[in-house]
């Protein structure tokens, strides 16, 4: 998978993301669910376990940056 097509897909939270942190998110691809480590998108915003994100970039092989899909 390049890095284009993993841009806007939606993955949630498994591993807390944020500032200083290395977060963890599962995204659906390739017919199954995989983990890929992260971090916030914007540098600061922090996103809890559960919270429904979308992959801004995708740093190959496993780190993508994301950011939460809904406000809370």
């Amino acid at each position: 998978m390049d890095d284009a097509s993993m841009v806007g897909m939606l993955g949630r939270v498994t591993g807390t993301v944020g500032p200083g942190l290395v977060g963890e998110v599962i995204v659906r691809i390739r017919g199954g669910a995989e983990h890929f480590l992260a971090y916030p998108a914007t540098g600061k915003e922090r996103l809890e376990p559960g919270t429904v994100v979308t992959v801004v970039e995708h740093l190959p092989p496993r780190t993508v940056y994301v950011t939460a899909v809904y406000d809370s």
